[in-house]
């Protein structure tokens, strides 16, 4: 049944980006864990617009507990990122990856199959579970 799925994370084209060009545009809180939400302005204006988040976009969640960054999981769509997994894993163009607090070395603890797996169930909302946020989002 979960043919074709990673039980451990993977190498892939996800790249770190630069955070400070993202905007910051929301926090979750789950328990003592804190999530901080950034992306570019570009994604954020074309949520607002309706239209789909362009490609080269990055959404970097922030994962911070007892105060200091724990990890960072970063979403990268990229032109034919899809392509890369057969089509019952796809997320659009989308890839994903945790990287350690380093910013530089990749988790290669965390399945990145299972955040394919949550986000399909959003690909209404281009496999975004922020995107309501970011559409809410007003820029200073």
């Amino acid at each position: 049944m979960l043919a074709g799925w990673q039980v451990q994370a993977e190498p892939n084209r996800t790249t770190f980006p630069n955070l400070d060009e993202l905007v910051h545009y929301t926090t979750v809180t789950r328990g003592e864990v804190t999530e901080h939400l950034l992306t570019s302005r570009a994604a954020i204006e074309a949520v607002k617009r309706g239209e789909p988040v362009p490609l080269d976009t990055h959404v970097v969640l922030v994962d911070y507990r007892d105060g200091k960054v724990f990890r960072y999981f970063v979403m990268e769509k990229g032109a034919g990122f899809g392509q890369d997994y057969d089509e019952g894993r796809r997320t659009g163009d989308w890839q994903f990856q945790w990287f350690q607090p380093d910013k530089t070395s990749i988790n290669m603890a965390e399945n990145t199959a299972r955040c394919q797996s949550c986000h399909t169930s959003r690909s209404d909302r281009d496999f975004l579970y922020s995107f309501n946020e970011m559409r809410r989002f007003e820029f200073e």
